[in-house]
């Protein structure tokens, strides 16, 4: 390990934001985060050499919010630049800048983020925050920030375009159906399971200052279905599902020891220790639904980078978009549902609020305030994880954080060789199809007043290929509260397929 303190990369600003009451904007929300950084922080403003903001999908947004930021602080000639889409990218992030300081290329850099979906909806009570995700803005003129990061695009494959699984809120359960089977569990008791750790969450938002609810909910208000709580699709109801109608915002200020010691905050500094970034298959060939190579193989090189193991990290926050995400997220690592380190330090993107690419900022904000707070006490070395993941558990990135420097400082994890592994392990996907299909996942999704209004799949086919279909008129009313993974159904047509039982 190299003990130059200008080598060691630590988190020394945090900041956060929350309109609950006015109209504002991303660009608001972010300065605000931005202006508590520094005053948590003071001292820095000089010394930021890059300010990076996170891709805002759910609000309205210029074609420079990090330029735009960045002049609001009267940070002057520093590089600025926006992020490409995916809810792994604060925690990638933060592990490029790691990164860059571990190796003497950066000595300053704050991250910012921000949604302002709930003001852009009473702003305009007709906009959609998903329809804002999907806009094209390659055409718009006028001057634009760097875009840095991986893309997005490319997660869903022809057959999920073509049966019409776009939405994240859509295919999340039917990789739930597919954990479910393996736990032999119906949609109904998967609820529950869900609803219990979900409700432990919301006891943790209860006590954040920057959730959106601040209100523990039971297990059974979170399972019981109801018009304030409908099936959104099996086996989720509406309290599982991401919250994105918010006003949050958040910044993180990160620098080298040198420089906190420089400026009187060396006690506040909490240090990253490792990282990792794995990308998973396209949603229809990868061959296990109910699990994420990607996870395993990131997590695995995470902590072996930091030289720790599970058991010895004290504070916790996984990726929440929806309940598989936090189970797989779990399980991947070796993690129990019910541990009683908990799963998330903000109560999770159902209750804290899902702030669209953002939220994994807020989660490594609370992870490290919880690292400072005990760290502080003299109670010893504190570890805390947090993960991101972007698209439909398509591309993660997962960091290690103390209240100490690290043994061998700061290492990003080359994971390199699994990636190779996870590419050549794709299924064939076909786009037609006619004969018999075993059911790997499946969900029935509902429609705003209750009714079923497509029941999506994803099958193999005798010879091992795959496919994606779409329920019949005549199947799909048939379909509700149950499930078909295991099961055998008839499938004929193209583009997409149609199934029936």
């Amino acid at each position: 390990m190299s003990r130059d303190p200008s080598r060691i990369p630590v988190l020394v600003g945090i900041g956060q934001s929350i309109e609950r009451d006015g109209v504002t904007n991303v660009v608001e929300l972010a300065y605000r985060a931005a202006g508590a950084a520094f005053e948590d922080a003071p001292g820095l403003v000089d010394k930021i050499q890059r300010l990076t903001m996170v891709a805002v999908s759910f609000s309205p947004v210029g074609l420079a919010p990090a330029t735009e930021v960045a002049e609001r602080l009267g940070l002057a000639g520093i590089a600025c630049e926006t992020t490409t889409p995916g809810g792994n990218t604060p925690q990638w992030l933060m592990n490029r800048a790691c990164q860059e300081i571990a190796q003497g290329d950066l000595e300053a850099t704050l991250i910012v983020g921000a949604e302002a979906t709930r003001s852009m909806r009473l702003a305009d009570p007709g906009s959609d925050f998903l329809s804002a995700a999907t806009q094209d803005r390659s055409q718009d003129e006028g001057p634009r920030d760097t875009v840095v990061g991986a893309s997005i695009r490319g997660m869903l494959g022809p057959a999920e375009v073509e049966a019409n699984l776009l939405r994240p809120s859509d295919t999340y359960p039917i990789f739930e159906s597919a954990l479910a089977a393996k736990l032999g569990t119906s949609p109904e008791e998967s609820r529950q399971r869900i609803a219990a750790f979900m409700s432990r969450s919301s006891e943790v938002a209860a006590k954040n200052p920057f959730a959106w609810f601040q209100q523990a909910r039971s297990a059974q208000e979170i399972a019981e279905a109801s018009p304030l709580n409908r099936i959104t699709a099996e086996p989720y109801t509406k309290c599982m599902n991401s919250f994105a109608n918010v006003d949050q915002g958040s910044a993180l200020l990160v620098t080298n020891l040198a420089i906190a010691q420089e400026t009187g905050l060396a006690d506040q500094c909490v240090f990253a220790w490792s990282g990792a970034t794995n990308a998973e298959l396209l949603p229809s060939a990868r061959p296990d639904l109910g699990a994420s190579p990607a996870i395993r193989a990131a997590g695995k090189a995470t902590f072996a980078a930091a030289g720790v193991g599970l058991d010895e990290i004290d504070f916790i926050d996984l990726y929440s978009c929806f309940p598989v995400a936090v189970e797989i997220g779990a399980a991947e690592i070796g993690l129990s549902w019910d541990d009683t380190r908990g799963l998330t330090q903000t109560g999770g993107m159902s209750f804290f609020g899902g702030p669209g690419n953002n939220y994994v900022s807020h989660g490594i904000a609370a992870v490290a305030l919880r690292l400072r707070e005990a760290g502080g006490t003299g109670g010893g070395r504190r570890l805390g994880y947090a993960s991101g993941n972007g698209g439909v558990l398509s591309k993660h990135s997962l960091g290690i954080y103390g209240s100490e420097p690290p043994p061998s400082g700061f290492v990003l994890a080359d994971t390199s060789a699994e990636q190779a592994e996870i590419g050549v392990s794709a299924l064939d996907v076909v786009h037609a199809a006619e004969g018999e299909a075993r059911v790997d996942g499946a969900t029935v999704v509902y429609d705003r007043v209750g009714n079923p209004s497509a029941a999506p799949i994803i099958a193999s086919l005798s010879d091992g290929r795959r496919v994606v279909a779409v329920a019949s008129e005549e199947t799909l009313p048939t379909l509700v509260g149950k499930t078909l993974v295991g099961e055998t159904v008839r499938v004929t047509g193209a583009h997409p397929p149609v199934y029936s039982i």
